[in-house]
């Protein structure tokens, strides 16, 4: 099983990006607060999302730094070559559900309307996730997709 939940603000806002194919990809970072504190001091991670299709759409429209959102989705780890010529190795979490959660005067944001339905959530993208960042979003020839978890021979 491969399944995450999160609650936490976004580190900073979404980036909506398109790839050749046509298909929307949003990233942005989640920064999650740690229930222990480092020397008395509060202590967040920062975990890299990836979102899809129209809820990439949805969540660049209505969140931005400063937004609480809680999601689910399920963690992927992927490599890439960098334009250095190095290989480097990603772990991210691909959206599956979200939440918006906190008004909209929690954090950052802008036309959010608390009538909004939230609970937005759609079947999971068959497409693999494309690289943040500086990364390409563009599929190669030779990319081939990995099976779904019904196709795994054991």
């Amino acid at each position: 099983m491969n399944k995450v939940i999160l609650v936490g603000r976004l580190a900073r806002d979404p980036e909506l990006r398109t790839t050749n194919t046509g298909k929307s990809v949003a990233t942005f970072s989640l920064a999650v607060d740690r229930r222990f504190k480092q020397e008395g001091q509060p202590t967040a991670d920062f975990f890299n999302i990836v979102a899809w299709g129209r809820q990439a759409e949805v969540i660049c429209q209505y969140l931005g730094k400063g937004r609480q959102i809680a999601l689910t989705g399920r963690l992927q780890s992927r490599s890439y070559d960098a334009q250095d010529g190095s290989k480097r190795y990603v772990t991210e979490v691909v959206l599956e559900e979200f939440d918006f959660i906190g008004s909209k005067n929690d954090g950052g944001g802008s036309g959010y309307n608390d009538n909004f339905g939230g609970g937005y959530n759609q079947a999971p993208a068959k497409a693999a996730p494309q690289p943040a960042n500086n990364m390409p979003l563009d599929f190669d020839d030779d990319f081939h997709l990995m099976a779904d978890d019904d196709e795994v021979p054991f």
